[in-house]
């Protein structure tokens, strides 16, 4: 052994030397030494298995053969990895294989390794072949080509650790079965496609080519359009169509997908997709219940050149700027475009508009938990990346369900439970994440603040505070601690729902951690006291120094693919990019000098209050690119009448969605494989995204589309691509410097904060103080403040919504998805099975559910995660849009609506 510790040994008469936890396998790939293989899998988060035997190789003095995939080597060990009676194992191995498998052209990793070792056929007998499965929407199931390598098992139990795949019967007879060996689609696959990816030998294939030639004609590497996770894959494109996509191995997903980011991009081929600009045609109706068949906008537009309908949408707003000023117009960007799209955005508002007013759906997910860190600690994003749980002992999952709404992510959650880590779970719900949970709590509904204040009361008065940390590093300490005396756990436990052992139990066991982590969901910001809730959770952070270390932090997970882009380039009403103060007169300054005009200084309105505005009003004209307000908005016919009632109003989209029946022009643009722009995901990690396919007919880029409207309403831009708008950025956003444009093409993701080009960025922040004027947290203390319209006599139950895992937000996209669609193709109100019996209603029966708002038609669904008293609804189906249900009542300071708790009734339909 080597005094660093490697381990020296003879590989085909070469020396060689091995780390200590290398294989024979691994360290013959470094020197240049392929040996077949098929159970093993070299990718993250697989481990070897042994069982194929394809590895075999010679060990000197040895009398059998050793799968050099599981080996490790010995001081001194004389291995040869291609001697006669190793390759002859080989050989045996594959034509065995090869008796069984079916005959096809298909490329596999079988088929390769067979064509390199001259196996095309076999002399032993065939078995019978097993009849193939073609049950699940997205996946085929083809058992005739199986070899039982067990690679698929290990998938789905160890990497995405759902546990459907197993094996059952023996020996001969032993074949991989879907959970008590049902039909693929009739178990509880999730359909994250990892067994997918993972299959040798076609045994698993993308349903979408089972059937049919699965050549290319190129493959294009980009990111995932839906969450915040960011995962990065690629394209396999044929004739210009996506065949199927795969993962690749990026900072945020380690080749790892879910449903949507594998199967949910056929989208962009949606006969419903806008190819043409439609402009409204004249004495066209006008009104909040308005329904258009996307199919056919001819009802209500024409169809228009590019020169025309760019003219008309910017005269529509220069003549509202005219006659009413800057003030009567708004924008709303979109979470899903790029950041150069997002930045373009809020500058043609704040520039050739004259107003602040200008948002998107930050304002509908993590506003409250932005307002609440910028208060505290002066960034506005995550304290280090989800990845980061691995080094953490305790993770904390508050007000989140990341198995629906961040798959990737909550399977680094579930590999770091099995490695040890203690995985506190809080929600009024339960969730899939509960079975890997040391601690599953399900507290009231709007109790947040009483059972987070009660966790700090404990840590206070059990003395388990960090105080080097608070004298080092915080402020305000001392107000919080005597702020929480009034919040004993004894005195919480009823409020909160969660007795007062739980509870104290729960403050040692993140107190007393090493390393602890808190994430966050909707669930936390959604709320009338939602900056209250995350205020709470800054404060239980920063009092027991679980920050700035590998392993700690605070991670609200970002919704949408590029929320947090959208927020750091400045497409909020409030901040200009960098998160910089449009109140601030030197950002102002600095913003007026760069841009070339004069800046309002008065804060922007938000969402909501753009649709309120509108009904009084204030707002004449709009211009909404990417989103959709008409479903996303709270009390969705509220906001639909406002936009019914604008003057004029500009929708630039991929379909005709529900905003855009009430347009006066829409412009078709480009979907996310038909563009090049960087997004940053909710690690702060900056990554590519790239053209895969051309644009639809006439559909134009988005960035484009911008830049036409600004030259028409008097703005100079001259911008030749993504590239050059992203330089601007990085003027705008110290924290991005050492970010370029040619960088990004190089490594496909940089991770901010970063100060030169030639080193890396920062995943963990916050080691040595806060970006804060003293270069210290602030505790703030919260006040328990009641949700705005709590259950009652006449509306006793609480409604709350979110999304599905095959369904993201409004549905624009997914629903227009066969497979997505296919797996989750009506809308369905979730309650507790108790709660059905007791009203006399049955699985599946219509139902009726009623808020003070309004009421929608559905189906009901048992579902034991619900509580008793609870109703949860998805708000991405049009036909049954839960929007028009919830409660506009806004957050005083994130000015964000409380999506999650509202009083509600049902009846049978």
């Amino acid at each position: 052994m080597t005094e660093s510790g490697g381990i020296r040994f003879s590989l085909d008469g070469r020396p060689a030397e091995a780390r200590p936890d290398e294989t024979i396998w691994q360290v013959a790939r470094r020197m240049g030494t392929e040996i077949p293989h098929l159970c093993h899998a070299p990718e993250p988060g697989y481990r070897a298995d042994g069982n194929c035997r394809a590895c075999m190789v010679d060990i000197e003095g040895e009398r059998a053969l050793a799968a050099s995939c599981i080996r490790r080597p010995s001081e001194g060990m004389t291995v040869r990895t291609a001697s006669e009676r190793a390759a002859a194992a080989r050989r045996l191995v594959f034509e065995l294989l090869a008796a069984d498998q079916p005959a096809t052209d298909r490329d596999t990793a079988y088929r390769r390794w067979a064509d390199r070792l001259g196996v095309s056929g076999s002399r032993f007998p065939a078995r019978p072949p097993p009849a193939p499965d073609l049950s699940h929407p997205a996946m085929a199931v083809n058992l005739d080509a199986c070899i039982n390598c067990t690679l698929c098992v290990r998938a789905c139990r160890e990497v995405q650790a759902n546990d459907v795949i197993g094996m059952a019967a023996r020996g001969a007879d032993a074949r991989i079965v879907f959970d008590f060996d049902d039909p693929m689609g009739d178990s509880t696959c999730v359909a994250c496609g990892e067994c997918v990816q993972a299959c040798p030998t076609g045994a698993l294939l993308p349903a979408a080519i089972a059937s049919e030639d699965a050549s290319v004609d190129r493959t294009v590497d980009s990111i995932c359009p839906y969450c915040g996770v960011g995962c990065q894959l690629a394209y396999h494109v044929k004739d210009d169509k996506l065949l199927f996509v795969e993962g690749r191995d990026g900072p945020a997903n380690h080749k790892r997908l879910c449903v949507k980011g594998r199967f949910g991009f056929d989208y962009v081929h949606h006969p419903h997709r806008l190819t043409v600009p439609l402009i409204r045609r004249g004495g066209a109706p006008k009104s909040a219940d308005l329904v258009l068949d996307p199919a056919d906008p001819s009802t209500c537009f024409r169809e228009a050149g590019w020169e025309e309908a760019l003219d008309a949408a910017a005269a529509g707003l220069k003549k509202a700027i005219d006659r009413h000023g800057g003030q009567a117009l708004a924008g709303f960007g979109s979470a899903k475009g790029s950041n150069e799209e997002a930045y373009l955005f809020q500058k043609l508002v704040r520039t050739g508009f004259g107003t602040n007013n200008v948002d998107h759906c930050t304002r509908l997910c993590h506003a409250s938990s932005v307002a609440a860190l910028m208060e505290t600690v002066n960034s506005g994003a995550v304290s280090a990346p989800f990845s980061e749980c691995a080094n953490s002992d305790v993770i904390v999952v508050i007000g989140a369900n990341p198995a629906v709404n961040h798959p990737v992510a909550a399977t680094f959650f579930k590999n770091a439970a099995k490695n040890g880590a203690k995985l506190i779970v809080m929600d009024p719900r339960g969730q899939a994440l509960e079975r890997h949970a040391t601690h599953m709590v399900k507290f009231r509904p709007g109790a947040d603040v009483a059972l987070l204040n009660a966790i700090m009361h404990a840590i206070v008065e059990e003395d388990l505070t960090d105080r080097q940390f608070i004298d080092g590093y915080t402020e305000g300490f001392a107000e919080m601690k005597a702020h929480l005396e009034k919040f004993p756990p004894e005195k919480m436990a009823a409020h909160a729902g969660v007795d007062a052992e739980t509870i104290r139990h729960l403050a040692r066991l993140y107190a007393k951690a090493d390393n602890a982590i808190i994430f966050w969901g909707m669930g936390i910001s959604q709320h009338v006291h939602g900056t209250d809730n995350a205020r709470c959770l800054i404060a239980l952070s920063l009092m027991t120094g679980q920050i700035g270390r590998p392993g700690t932090g605070l991670h609200p997970l970002r919704g949408q693919n590029n929320v947090q882009g959208a927020s750091d380039v400045g497409l909020i009403p409030m901040m200009y990019p960098s998160y910089r103060s449009v109140a601030d007169p030197d950002a102002r300054a600095d913003f007026e000098k760069l841009w070339k005009t004069p800046l309002d200084p008065a804060p922007g309105l938000t969402v909501v209050e753009i649709m309120n505005a509108i009904r009084a009003g204030r707002i004449r004209a709009m211009y909404i690119m990417g989103e959709n307000p008409a479903m996303s908005d709270p009390d969705a016919q509220h906001a639909r009448e406002a936009l019914a009632a604008l003057d004029h109003l500009v929708v630039q989209d991929l379909f005709l969605t529900e905003t855009a029946f009430h347009a006066d022009v829409v412009l078709p643009a480009s979907a996310f494989p038909e563009k090049d722009g960087t997004f940053t995901n909710t690690n702060r990690q900056v990554q590519m995204g790239r053209k895969a396919l051309p644009l639809p007919g006439d559909a134009r880029q988005d960035l484009w589309i911008i830049q036409e409207i600004a030259r028409r309403i008097g703005l100079d831009w001259r911008y030749d691509g993504p590239a050059d708008v992203f330089a601007e950025i990085r003027e705008c956003i110290a924290p991005m410097r050492g970010i370029t444009w040619d960088r990004l093409t190089r490594e496909h993701s940089v991770t901010y904060p970063v100060d030169r080009e030639d080193e890396p960025g920062r995943d963990v922040i916050f080691e040595d103080g806060f970006p804060t004027a003293s270069g210290r947290g602030k505790f703030v203390p919260a006040e328990l403040e009641p949700p705005d319209e709590p259950p009652d006599d006449d509306y006793p139950l609480v409604l709350t919504t979110g999304r599905l895992l095959e369904h993201w937000h409004t549905g624009a996209m997914t629903r227009r998805s066969e497979i997505l669609d296919r797996i989750e193709p009506e809308a369905a109100a979730a309650l507790a099975p108790n709660e059905l019996r007791e009203r006399g209603i049955a699985p599946g029966d219509r139902i009726r559910v009623e808020t003070r708002r309004g009421a929608i038609e559905l189906r009901a669904r048992a579902d034991r995660d619900v509580p008793d008293g609870m109703i949860f609804i998805p708000f991405c189906y049009a036909e049954a849009a839960a929007n028009v249900l919830t409660n506009p009542a806004l957050d005083p300071v994130g000015k964000i609506p409380e999506f999650k708790l509202c009083a509600a009734r049902i009846a049978a339909a």
